[in-house]
């Protein structure tokens, strides 16, 4: 599944494709995606593109007069293609551009969305977010509050929206690897300088993989088609029964939260 740097890598490959530019109509070949896809968005005609943001993992896209929001679900891409080409049997959505230029969503789950907003306070699917994790909101001081008598796994507890978003499976075990903290402690047993390093490590963590383009696993895809790099850099993460890069240990895996999480037992503690 893409996740937040995936996403942000993606909004950085489409922006200057799209700002500035109009979208000059939508096509919509399979509207029933996760939630069917807005009437707005089938209707759309010539609107300009003012701005391309990210909340969490969900594209905000800005028009003169309201907001596509899109969610690239469990297997979904975007990439901008220099012209409008044959559609393949899971390229959903094309948004047309005024530049000639198509941004087409693709997914082969349909596990995706693109719905519309006339104004983002009123959005249901942004309410109750956390903070976003590269802010300086994310401190921390905010983790070592939210953690006081927690008896949640740390794994899962990072990985819940309301607390901070964006911190999915692959980088809250790395993030925890990187910090020595087993995924399996219970949230309340972090003490506040534990907590300091960890909203340090998830940050680092992120932002690496931001710079080396997100992390390729099956369907991820940068706008421009080509892979993200920091699969190649993964130190827990899929890789059980193979050495831990630091001491030698054989990784171990186990579901936590209903997601597969990855550590070095002798490493994190």
């Amino acid at each position: 599944m893409p996740e937040l740097p995936e996403i942000e890598t993606s909004r950085r490959g489409i922006e200057p494709h799209l700002v500035g530019y109009c979208i000059v109509n939508a096509v919509v070949r399979q509207p029933k995606l996760r939630w069917p896809v807005s009437a707005q968005i089938l209707s759309l005609k010539d609107r300009q593109v003012l701005s391309v943001q990210r909340r969490a993992k969900y594209l905000l896209i800005e028009l003169d007069g309201g907001w596509i929001i899109g969610h690239l679900g469990m297997s979904g891409s975007v990439r901008v293609l220099p012209e409008p080409i044959a559609p393949g049997k899971h390229d959903h959505v094309d948004f047309v551009l005024s530049n000639g230029k198509v941004l087409r969503y693709t997914d082969p789950r349909r596990f995706g969305a693109w719905l519309w907003a006339d104004d983002l306070s009123d959005c249901g699917v942004l309410k109750h977010l956390g903070p976003e994790p590269l802010s300086d909101e994310f401190d921390g001081e905010y983790l070592f509050k939210k953690s006081r008598a927690k008896k949640t796994q740390v794994k899962p507890w990072l990985m819940d929206n309301k607390l901070v978003v964006g911190v999915g499976n692959i980088y809250a075990s790395e993030s925890l690897f990187e910090s020595r903290i087993l995924p399996t402690r219970p949230a309340g047993s972090l003490t506040e300088a534990e907590c300091g390093i960890l909203v340090a490590e998830i940050k680092r963590v992120l932002s690496r993989s931001i710079e080396q383009g997100g992390t390729t696993l099956k369907d991820f895809l940068q706008a421009d088609g080509k892979p993200g790099y920091f699969a190649q850099e993964l130190q827990v993460y899929g890789r059980m029964g193979e050495p831990c890069r630091v001491c030698g240990t054989a990784i171990e895996s186990e579901k936590l939260g209903q997601r597969s999480s990855f550590f070095c037992r002798r490493c994190q503690k």
